[in-house]
């Protein structure tokens, strides 16, 4: 097998130094553009391929991303991880997956690894128990950029790619109130996340635009979590004014709830409808199939991707940061279809 071709081989035939070469391969502008043409075409006639580990040192690159994830095991977060490999893939770089678990600590951690093993930037979306995001701010003051997704810090001024949480909400809640409920309840996430508060947000203005009242016994806070949806509908469904609708902030609350309804005896929708938010591949599969609020992840990591790349390809720091808001829109099962004709 004959031995690969060098810098220092194109530099001897050209009768250039080693440092032109490796500037005219990296399209600097000190190398007249004649001598760059000669040193390309050198290259691509003696099949010339650069090393990966001396390239990455050269430029200050390991064409690694990170991507933090509160739980790959949810399906949302897993889609979402997909189109951010669909995009970075395509473009020559790799991908380090983290998973938070919720928790602040854990995500302290990764970004420390991430810092630690230089990845080229970072797609996140934030743990529900971080309440500071100093550590983010420190990732980008080493010159590793971020791009936050769906679960978003402003504490931190970059790109971000979001859905319309707030429209969402107010939707999937109007829908419950035409399909004849008067006592919505509402399950929100956890209200240090910006996701929780839009979607609350979104809930208690559709009741106010059709003149229904908002109860604070019927809004109850939850972790994103199975478990914790089944609590909160114990709880709910024990008040002695019971709620006849449940909207719940997430697929997986929402499936903790439907767990509990049918456990107590309670018939869905005729008793009490239920909805939720993220539109999980399960959520078809349930008997009765679960209403619920789409959102595009893949498309939420392909965008992000795309985003985190620009910031690392490019020559100098943006104008200004992109907040990229894409649509939601209702997905209608048997589980809010009280009107059934």
């Amino acid at each position: 097998m004959p031995a690969s071709v060098t810098i220092k081989e194109i530099a001897r035939q050209l009768g250039v130094s080693k440092s032109t070469v490796s500037r005219a391969l990296r399209d600097s502008s000190e190398i007249s553009q004649e001598t760059k043409d000669r040193v390309l075409e050198l290259a691509r006639q003696l099949n010339y391929s650069p090393n990966p580990i001396a390239l990455s040192l050269l430029n200050n690159r390991t064409h690694t991303l990170g991507i933090i994830v509160p739980e790959i095991a949810n399906p949302f977060f897993s889609t979402a991880i997909g189109g951010v490999e669909d995009i970075a893939y395509s473009r020559g770089y790799h991908v380090m997956i983290y998973q938070s678990h919720e928790s602040y600590e854990r995500e302290l951690i990764d970004v420390q690894h991430i810092a630690t093993r230089r990845a080229d930037g970072l797609i996140v979306s934030v743990s529900s128990q971080s309440e500071k995001h100093d550590h983010f701010v420190e990732l980008q003051e080493k010159g590793i950029p971020i791009v936050f997704f769906d679960r978003v810090s402003d504490a931190v001024q970059t790109h971000k790619v979001i859905v319309d949480d707030y429209k969402g909400a107010y939707d999937a809640t109007e829908h419950l109130i035409k399909e004849g409920s008067r006592r919505i309840a509402h399950i929100a996430g956890p209200p240090n996340l910006s996701i929780s508060r839009n979607r609350l947000q979104g809930y208690r203005d559709a009741l106010q635009k059709h003149g229904l009242p908002f109860r604070d016994e019927w809004v109850v806070a939850s972790e994103y979590s199975q478990s914790e949806g089944t609590e909160r509908a114990y709880q709910l469904m024990a008040l002695r004014e019971r709620p006849d609708a449940i909207f719940a902030a997430s697929d997986r609350i929402a499936m903790g709830v439907h767990w509990a309804l049918r456990q107590l005896g309670y018939r869905m929708p005729e008793d009490i409808a239920l909805m939720g938010f993220s539109d999980l591949s399960i959520s078809a599969l349930l008997d009765p199939p679960l209403s619920s609020v789409a959102q595009p992840s893949f498309e939420m990591g392909q965008q992000a991707a795309e985003l985190l790349l620009e910031l690392i390809e490019s020559k100098s720091t943006p104008a200004s940061f992109e907040t990229r808001v894409l649509k939601t829109n209702l997905v209608i099962r048997r589980s809010s279809m009280k009107n059934i004709s």
